[in-house]
């Protein structure tokens, strides 16, 4: 076995199948760019200068960076090694200093304990194992008074049936792991943690829920 061969082997499967369409990822257009700057208009109301904040499922960066002007830190972490590659390139391309980029996931993620102002999970927790378990832990990470921001794809609304082919998409190494439930499932699990829900928003029934949940202070 090779040294590549061997790295291969000890990398989760979801971790080959992003670093393997990273650079793709990284040139696709936003798909719907109006609703994407509206996004990150309303999480700046929620941002300020003093901020720690923690991006995970960050991909190529382009959030995180967009958001590193109205704080003063970002952790953005991500399992895909290319997708941090290509980030860590536009950071040092744009001369922004305060992002620091981490491989891990969310699950492995070492933090103490309410170490952080906000937290971002942008198009991430569909992509999750257990989902409800991840919100419990950014809970946990968060401050009293802090926001959990996250746009998720609620697929449970409009293609239940996904979750039927996406065990196969995933045994052919064509998609990612893709977990299937709806808008309701979603806001249940974040009240059921404690959230208290500031901000609702869903474009269209086909396009991602985007909610903003504050821990109560």
């Amino acid at each position: 076995m090779t040294a590549l061969d061997a790295e291969n082997a000890a990398t989760p499967r979801s971790a080959r199948f992003w670093d393997r369409i990273a650079d793709r990822y990284a040139r696709m257009p936003v798909a719907d760019d109006a609703a994407y700057q509206r996004k990150l208009d309303i999480t700046r109301q929620y941002l300020r200068p003093h901020m720690a904040v923690l991006e995970f499922g960050c991909g190529t960066g382009s959030t995180a960076l967009a958001h590193a002007p109205y704080v003063r830190s970002i952790l953005a972490t991500d399992i895909s090694a290319r997708m941090l590659e290509i980030a860590r390139a536009k950071a040092e391309a744009r001369r922004i200093g305060n992002v620091t980029f981490r491989r891990t996931g969310i699950d492995d993620l070492e933090a103490a304990p309410e170490s952080f102002d906000a937290i971002l999970g942008m198009s991430i927790l569909h992509l999750l194992d257990d989902r409800d378990a991840v919100i419990a832990k950014v809970h946990r990470l968060l401050k009293p008074g802090g926001c959990f921001v996250s746009s998720t794809a609620c697929l449970g609304d409009f293609m239940r049936w996904f979750g039927l082919v996406a065990p196969v998409g995933r045994a052919l190494g064509l998609l990612p792991r893709v977990t299937v439930f709806t808008e309701r499932d979603l806001v249940a699990g974040l009240t059921a943690q404690g959230f208290r829900i500031a901000e609702h928003w869903r474009p269209s029934r086909k396009q991602a829920v985007f909610v903003v949940a504050t821990k109560p202070a």
